[in-house]
Parts: C-alpha cells; sequence; structure tokens
C-alpha cells in the first residue's frame, strides 16, 4: 500500500510563492506517476501537475503553466510543487496522488491510485 501525505498550504497573498510538499511510502518499489491536483467546493476535481517517477517528465494545466513547477527527490521519496505568482483563484484544497503504472492520460483522475488528505492553500487579494 502507498501511503501519502501532503504539506505547505497555507494562507497567503496574490503574488507569494509556496511550495507543497507530498512525503510517498510504498510496500514494494515500482515506477509511477505522481501528479497535483486541486479541488474547490461545487467543482469539480482539476488537474495541475504531473511528473513521470522514473524518467522526470512534466505535465501542466495550461493554468498553471509558468508558474509551477512540479519536481522529485527520489532518496526522500517526495514530490513537491513549487507554486510562484499565486493567484486568488489558485485558493482550493491540493491533493497528491500516485498512479501505478506512470501511463494513460497525465490529467485524468482515474489514472491515480493513491491518494493524500490534501492540503488547504488560499491566496488572498
Amino acid at each position: 500500500q502507498v501511503q501519502l501525505v501532503e504539506s505547505g498550504g497555507e494562507l497567503v497573498q496574490a503574488g507569494d510563492s509556496l511550495r507543497l510538499s507530498c512525503a510517498a511510502s510504498a510496500r514494494t518499489f515500482s515506477s509511477f506517476r505522481m501528479g497535483w491536483f486541486r479541488q474547490t467546493p461545487g467543482k469539480e476535481r482539476e488537474f495541475v501537475a504531473s511528473i513521470s517517477w522514473s524518467l522526470g517528465n512534466t505535465y501542466y494545466a495550461s493554468s498553471v503553466k509558468g508558474r509551477f513547477t512540479i519536481s522529485r527527490d527520489n532518496a526522500k521519496n517526495t514530490v513537491y510543487l513549487q507554486m510562484n505568482g499565486l493567484k486568488p483563484e489558485d485558493t482550493a484544497v491540493y491533493y497528491c496522488a500516485a498512479g501505478r503504472f506512470d501511463s494513460g492520460s497525465y490529467s485524468d483522475p482515474n489514472n491515480y491510485n493513491y491518494w493524500g488528505q490534501g492540503t488547504q492553500v488560499t491566496v488572498s487579494s
């Protein structure tokens, strides 16, 4: 089983930066993709960014491209989401997710098998 724990969310002002962390654990070693999604009450879960665990290829939603950066530290089993130039519309609960096979559509939540509890990011204007 895989456990994911997000941290780093907090209240910030527009234009500020935050770095979210996702600490992962797994019973067995395997290649899998990691992703970040976000959700606001009343809206569907939204893809933010993803990264291939073995190759490090990254993908971003158009709304965050150029502002957010996803990265990983294999030694720490941790995935990060660096968020710069935050906007009020970035306010959401951010979820870390892991996909077992690193295949299929990177933006589809159904391709991720494990989810963290979420961390709240609030951006004030």
